[in-house]
């Protein structure tokens, strides 16, 4: 996470990378996706609003959701927000989100499947299970994209990047995905489970 002040918008401008999420009422959040996700939850009531950045370990469909270990990393992330929002009062039912990325960016081995698709499918199953609306979406596709969110009018800026091999989050993105597959091999072959809390 880096804080830096935005002289274009006059104010803190939080930047998020992948496997971290920020919650503010008037930070501006940012970030840049590949393959990654992330989805801005808004409570309307209370104004908290926040961001996360995450990617599946491999391919999930939305019915093993609760059966897959990579689905964890998925479940862990999206838990941390929306947890940190209740935190600071506010309240699922006034929730709403929207989601972007699930880009087809990076290289994945073809036995982990199509880790873009199924982190879209995951989120939208998560979102749908926990009755958050979805009132945007921009995912899939073959470019990355940087998103800036104001937490105060709920409004995202999205800009697609069309060379994403010179991105310096897209690479951050890239080490996180090696770092998370590398980190599920381990688990499988020691027999062990991941438990997030």
């Amino acid at each position: 996470m880096y804080k830096r002040y935005s002289e274009k918008f006059k104010r803190q401008m939080v930047i998020i990378y992948p496997g971290e999420f920020y919650v503010s009422a008037h930070d501006i959040i940012a970030t840049v996706l590949g393959s990654c996700i992330s989805v801005c939850i808004k409570d309307k009531k209370t104004g908290i609003a926040g961001m996360n950045h995450f990617m599946l370990p491999g391919d999930v469909r939305s019915e093993e959701m609760f059966l897959s270990s990579s689905a964890k990393y998925g479940m862990f992330a999206m838990e941390q927000l929306v947890n940190e929002i209740i935190k600071r009062k506010g309240s699922k039912r006034d929730f709403e989100a929207k989601v972007f990325g699930g880009g087809h960016v990076l290289n994945f081995r073809k036995a982990d499947g199509n880790v873009p698709e199924a982190n879209i499918e995951f989120v939208k199953a998560f979102l749908a299970m926990e009755n958050i609306p979805i009132v945007k979406q921009d995912v899939g596709g073959y470019t990355g994209r940087k998103i800036l969110y104001f937490p105060e009018t709920s409004k995202v800026l999205l800009k697609r990047l069309v060379s994403t091999i010179d991105s310096g989050i897209i690479k951050a993105e890239e080490s996180y995905k090696t770092r998370l597959f590398k980190e599920k091999e381990k688990l499988q072959d020691t027999g062990g489970d991941l438990t997030l809390f």
